[in-house]
């Protein structure tokens, strides 16, 4: 059975397609050609406004849990010979603080819908009973249905051109993301976990998953590597930002243990 045939499914996806549809309607007159790209753009940066809220209540918890660092810490070094017990009283810490110490997955979570979506969108070959009509759409030379690596290898100059300027942006995007979460790592309290129960080594492997992204984006249908590009950078832009209003100038700065906020 055709998972995409499914009734749910496809009204979901004939409602995106219209949606989208409207938007490069919207753009055609600046972008023209491109005006398709453009509403994937669009259409991401409309998702990402929508989930400001909870990126709002993640940058709460984020800070929440960096006040509680001291008390982290006590509990790590009272409870160091009894790792069962270190797990039930710092998972009691956060309960009693009103802290989800998994608040920082929300965003990634609501989105993986929206990415799928978007990546079916441009490899079925019809929506609605209808030809799918976006398949045709491109950027440059490339289709917005074809995997960009593929096209930057088999394709003219522009394809490789627009792969690499892909490639850098996301690079840039996932470093920078790499480099903001050392920076919160070295403010820590020392000794205190960052997470219940995810040992340090496992944090640190976390901190390349933004790095991921790039040969996702080189894999999947162009369109859906748009939406990854847009979200990774709005991402970085998004997090500092939130954390310098809601946590206050002096928490925020680089080097500033967690005491400082409190």
């Amino acid at each position: 059975m055709d998972v995409f045939s499914f009734p749910p499914i496809a009204f979901l996806l004939t409602l995106l397609a219209s949606a989208l549809e409207a938007l490069s309607t919207l753009l055609d007159p600046l972008l023209g050609s491109s005006a398709a790209a453009g509403g994937v753009v669009l259409l991401t940066l409309i998702v990402r406004v929508l989930l400001i809220p909870v990126a709002v209540a993640q940058v709460r918890a984020e800070g929440a849990r960096r006040r509680l660092a001291p008390a982290l810490a006590e509990l790590r070094r009272r409870w160091k010979g009894d790792p069962q017990r270190l797990q039930q009283k710092t998972l009691e810490l956060y309960r009693e603080a009103g802290v989800s110490p998994v608040a920082g997955i929300g965003s990634a979570l609501l989105q993986a819908p929206i990415v799928s979506l978007v990546y079916a969108l441009f490899i079925v070959q019809s929506i609605g009973g209808e030809p799918n009509s976006l398949l045709v759409e491109s950027l440059g030379s490339v289709d917005l249905g074809s995997p960009l690596g593929l096209a930057a290898l088999v394709g003219d100059g522009g394809a490789l051109i627009l792969a690499g300027a892909l490639v850098v942006l996301l690079v840039t995007a996932g470093l920078g993301s790499r480099a903001i979460m050392l920076t919160l790592q070295r403010t820590s309290m020392p000794g205190s976990p960052a997470q219940p129960g995810i040992p340090p080594a496992l944090m640190t492997a976390l901190g390349w998953l933004p790095l991921l992204t790039v040969p996702i984006a080189l894999v999947v249908p162009l369109a859906a590597a748009l939406y990854l590009v847009t979200t990774t950078l709005w991402t970085l832009a998004e997090r500092p930002l939130l954390r310098r209003l809601l946590w206050g100038s002096a928490e925020w700065r680089p080097g500033a243990p967690p005491a400082e906020a409190a």
